[in-house]
């Protein structure tokens, strides 16, 4: 019988929001909180599932910092985050296996927070599929796939050992066998949040609750 993976939360915080005009790690979420941002209810969701939760900044890094701390998480920086979302993602997965941990849960940071249930539930249908030989499972919203992805060892170091130009959609694509699409009742888990148009347009079709 497998044992279920131990856990890490894993943010990919490093991006430069050119698009945004600021920082959307730090946006306030829901829109009009005076405390609540992207980041930390990603962070806050994750520290009710996972062990511990590391985030990876780019040169964004100083001005992460004391959300993160004040959370007790773990802060890396992307040295060279020009190379793409991959980059992070293999940092935060290195972490997770140097902190002796054998899964992860993915969340990027520039969208709304997923609901905690969903991220329950696709944790719980990684463990309770690891014996069928799944590696990874991945939230779809009406079709289309989404975000945060939870992997198993093996697709950990499938990640890992992918050359470096690769995206993490290809080495899931190449493991397609070993990935499960669940469907559920989350908008967020589709949700870009590129613009200030598009953050605007979220804060207004998806109120408080989608922060908790």
């Amino acid at each position: 019988m497998s044992r279920a993976p131990s856990y890490c939360g894993v943010i990919l915080a490093a991006g430069s929001s050119s698009r945004m005009g600021r920082d959307k790690a730090l946006l306030p979420w829901p829109a009009d909180s005076t405390k609540g941002t992207f980041l930390s209810g990603a962070m806050d969701t994750l520290i009710a599932i996972t062990d511990l939760v590391i985030v990876i900044a780019g040169e964004n890094e100083p001005a992460l910092r004391s959300a993160v701390y004040s959370r007790a998480g773990f802060l890396l920086t992307n040295p060279e985050p020009s190379r793409g979302q991959f980059s992070s993602l293999r940092i935060g997965l290195q972490a997770v296996l140097d902190h002796g941990r054998d899964g992860a849960v993915v969340m990027l940071v520039d969208r709304p927070p997923v609901k905690l249930d969903t991220v329950k539930l696709l944790v719980q249908t990684l463990n309770d599929a690891l014996e069928e030989g799944v590696w990874a499972v991945a939230p779809q919203f009406q079709g289309k796939h989404g975000h945060p992805l939870v992997l198993g060892r093996e697709l950990i170091e499938a990640m890992l050992r992918a050359p470096a130009e690769s995206t993490a959609k290809q080495v899931r694509e190449a493991n397609a066998s070993h990935v499960r699409y669940l469907e559920v009742e989350d908008a967020n888990v589709v949700l870009n949040v590129n613009t200030p148009e598009e953050y605007a347009r979220a804060s207004q079709n998806l109120p408080g609750e989608s922060a908790h």
